[in-house]
């Protein structure tokens, strides 16, 4: 089972920011901004080479939650990034599709 799922199942302790039927969110481990939080569907779907008709409703959840959880950190407004990586080249760690949600400094381009 990975990490996230661990954590869905409460397997492994993290204090939760959000949760809902659909979806769970928690800080970073390793922050990389002031605000750097990570949200992730409670099914697991590894990559987001997966995601499908049958289970993108997932993602509509995870952007509902994405603006909300940006203003309770106070990010909102002068902005954040967004960012999913995929697969082992694109950055992907954990496969279990997550969300990074990062503000409260002034992000570069390109991210890399």
């Amino acid at each position: 089972m990975c990490i996230f799922c661990k954590i869905v199942n409460r397997e492994i302790p993290v204090k939760l920011i959000y949760e809902d039927e659909f979806v769970v969110a928690f800080d970073d481990i390793n922050p990389t901004a002031p605000a750097h939080f990570l949200v992730i569907p409670k099914i697991h779907i590894s990559t987001l080479n997966e995601i499908t008709s049958e289970n993108s409703n997932m993602l509509a959840k995870i952007f509902e939650v994405i603006p909300k959880l940006a203003k309770e950190k106070g990010v909102d407004e002068k902005g954040y990034r967004v960012v999913a990586n995929c697969n082992s080249e694109g950055g992907q760690e954990v496969f279990h599709i997550h969300f990074h949600v990062i503000g409260g400094k002034q992000c570069k381009w390109p991210a890399v």
